[in-house]
């Protein structure tokens, strides 16, 4: 018979008694997580067994497919003030933020520029599970909000209606979002203050912003700025029309480049190729020369540049001008400077409340100019910069770092914002340009500038045929694609100028906002195509 072995059994005794002690624990953890969902469900029992006072005053609607029309009367969260104090609403609005505190879910509703305060307040009418439903909808979600306006004590400054809110008594929702959002509206509202100290959230870079542009939209800043760019719209229009201008529409699609150039989109067009156009400059000239005097039109341009700055995008919108004159190109340009006041003016006055939107988030000063507008010509704005240290010829193109210093000089010695510089030297503008006829290296041509950049470019345009066509070889142009136009010019055509203004850009600069992208819908650049 073999001798036992006493360390096979010592070691054999300390397993069997590590493994009892796991199991006892394992039971211990068990015997507690039994306990606990058995003190859950009686929680939940007794719950599910509280009478639901608010039962049929809240939940998630069914999807809206125009079934019946039962003409609810919907009030606007921007409507909401004093007027309506003790009076019961229905609001269809964003829940934006929701926080529970106690008996109280406090919900901020949202509604494009306007927010106000909402309190669910548990208690006859309110239920706790209709307490614990409005505290568990996702941000975002469209709402049907019905309650009574109060008056409140002191002001609810985080909302935009700040001397009432909204005693919540009933609550639907019509359409839920996703509990995980792309970005948080909270992070991409900071100011760029509040970015760079790292206050209580993450920064938003700009490509998040635009990747997912939908969600970013919808913060109040950008309901504003995109109020005003319909404004800037609005504004040229109405002033225009009011000065006998035409609203005309031009092609898109042309034959060959509008500004004789090579920053050009080239698409097919059936068996041969077309350009999509960098201008509807040729057009609005037809126009003048089929009598109809004065004409502006608004719509996409195109501009194939591989210009990845603040200032440059591959598609925008252009507000754009011509017009016939009797005597001289300056007539023209106190119609552009007059434009431009009433610009300014109705922006400031009518859109007031979206500047100051807008300004919490992006401070800026406010745009000064002048009326009539400051114009100075391209030897006084050259002389402006050499005296303060620009070494330049009288030739050379205004590079963006000295269009931002004159613009800055300009500031300080005549306190405008916006400027116009005549005579442009004439080897740096279009073959359509007209010579300045007391200097052949000058041209009655001019841009305009806002905060330093340009906003405007234009010029008294080449109204005679013979006079078009050599300018035109002067820039190697092929006069068969351009043949059309300058027919045009064979059978009479008025004296004429004008110009064509970038929506965005004029946007951007009268907020002071340091990115195009900012004020563009949908940014089209070299490197972004969607969404």
């Amino acid at each position: 018979m073999a001798e036992a072995n006493p360390a096979v059994d010592v070691s054999a005794a300390a397993e069997s008694k590590k493994a009892k002690k796991k199991a006892e624990k394992k039971a211990e953890k068990a015997k507690l997580k039994a306990d606990a969902q058995a003190a859950s469900g009686g929680a939940e029992s007794a719950a599910a067994a509280e009478e639901d006072v608010s039962k049929g005053l809240y939940g998630d609607m069914p999807v809206i497919r125009s079934t019946d029309r039962p003409g609810r009367t919907f009030v606007r969260v921007d409507e909401l003030s004093e007027s309506l104090a003790d009076k019961t609403v229905l609001v269809r609005a964003r829940l934006h933020t929701s926080r529970l505190t106690g008996k109280y879910c406090f919900v901020v509703l949202r509604q494009q520029c306007y927010t106000v305060q909402g309190i669910v307040t548990k208690g006859d009418k309110v239920s706790k599970q209709m307490l614990k439903f409005a505290s568990g909808i996702p941000k975002e979600s469209i709402v049907d909000a019905i309650g009574v306006v109060r008056t409140v004590e002191k002001p609810v400054t985080s909302c935009t209606q700040q001397n009432v809110e909204l005693h919540v008594q009933e609550l639907f929702t019509v359409s839920k979002s996703e509990p995980r959002l792309p970005l948080q509206i909270e992070d991409a509202s900071r100011t760029e203050a509040e970015e760079e100290e790292g206050a209580a959230g993450p920064k938003v870079n700009q490509d998040t912003r635009l990747d997912n542009r939908i969600i970013d939209l919808r913060t109040t800043t950008n309901q504003a700025i995109f109020r005003m760019q319909g404004g800037v719209v609005r504004l040229f229009k109405e002033h225009l029309a009011s000065r006998r201008f035409v609203e005309i529409q031009t092609p898109h699609i042309i034959s060959a480049a509008s500004e004789g150039g090579a920053n050009v989109f080239t698409v097919g067009y059936f068996d041969r190729k077309a350009y999509l156009a960098q201008s509807p400059q040729l057009y609005k000239q037809m126009a003048i020369c089929a009598d109809f005097e004065r004409v502006f039109c608004v719509g996409p341009v195109f501009r194939a540049e591989d210009s990845n700055t603040h200032r440059h995008l591959t598609e925008f919108v252009g507000l754009d001008l011509e017009m016939a004159f009797n005597e001289h190109y300056h007539e023209v340009l106190d119609v552009i400077g007059s434009l431009f006041v009433s610009l300014f003016k109705g922006l400031r006055d009518q859109f007031a409340s979206e500047i100051d939107t807008i300004n919490k988030q992006f401070p800026c000063e406010p745009f000064q100019f002048l009326e009539p507008s400051l114009r100075l010509e391209w030897s006084e704005g050259i002389t402006l910069l050499r005296e303060n240290g620009v070494v330049m010829d009288d030739e050379d193109d205004l590079s963006t770092p000295n269009e931002k210093l004159l613009g800055r000089l300009v500031k300080e010695k005549y306190g405008t914002d916006f400027f116009i510089l005549d005579k442009f030297p004439l080897a740096i503008r279009p073959f359509y340009t007209m010579p300045d006829p007391n200097n052949p290296k000058s041209s009655n041509s001019y841009d305009m500038f806002m905060r330093g950049e340009e906003i405007l470019s234009g010029a008294q345009r080449i109204h005679d045929a013979a006079m078009l066509t050599d300018r035109a070889k002067l820039h190697n142009i092929d006069l068969e694609k351009i043949k059309a136009y300058i027919d045009a010019f064979r059978y009479g055509a008025p004296p004429h100028a004008g110009g064509g203004i970038g929506l965005e850009r004029v946007l951007m600069l009268y907020l002071g906002l340091k990115n195009i992208r900012k004020t563009s819908l949908f940014p089209r650049d070299p490197s972004r195509l969607t969404p």
